[in-house]
């Protein structure tokens, strides 16, 4: 009876983390890839060297930096949404998670051989992949994944037919014009 009500009352919980799990996955890559072509700038190449040099738990106190610098922001966008202006509250928020989620994946990229040797931080590690394949497993085995993925397929693959259409299309303008300006010579 007593895990029944822990299941009952943890499935929420359990619901929320997925969401915030998949949320984060969908633009890890696309926000790593970002901070990095930041990173590649002169003044912040220095810092990533440095970041990348770090020790284990100098790795780990980097990687909590993001978090901890934006806490108070967060904390902000709290007040103006309890303050009547839940609009600004909530555009300060997401700003403060794009950005923290872009610093946290460019810092895990530079330091995860680091941090993962720490014990500790692999066991977490271990324990949050196979909780987000759990996620990714459940959601694509239901059918409106996998009807919504058909349809993407499709979407995708008439983009891709249309892009080699118009190159074609560019490239056969193209030869003409040459072949024209060869003949006015």
């Amino acid at each position: 009876m007593k895990f029944r009500w822990k299941k009952l009352l943890g499935a929420p919980f359990i619901l929320i983390a997925a969401i915030f799990v998949l949320l984060e996955d969908w633009l890890w890559d696309d926000l790593q890839r970002f901070a990095a072509a930041i990173g590649r700038l002169p003044v912040f190449r220095q810092v990533e060297s440095l970041v990348v040099g770090l020790p284990p738990y100098g790795a780990l106190a980097m990687f909590a930096t993001p978090t901890l610098l934006l806490f108070p922001i967060k904390l902000a966008a709290l007040w103006f949404i309890a303050n009547g202006q839940p609009t600004f509250g909530v555009l300060i928020a997401i700003a403060a998670k794009i950005a923290g989620t872009a610093l946290i994946a460019r810092i895990y990229k530079l330091t995860e051989a680091k941090l993962l040797l720490i014990g500790w931080f692999a066991w977490l590690h271990t324990r949050f992949v196979a909780f987000k394949a759990r996620v990714y497993s459940t959601i694509k085995a239901t059918q409106f994944y996998q009807r919504v993925h058909r349809q993407s397929q499709l979407i995708r693959e008439w983009f891709r037919r249309l892009k080699q259409n118009r190159r074609g299309f560019w490239r056969r303008r193209w030869e003409a014009a040459i072949k024209l300006s060869r003949r006015a010579k």
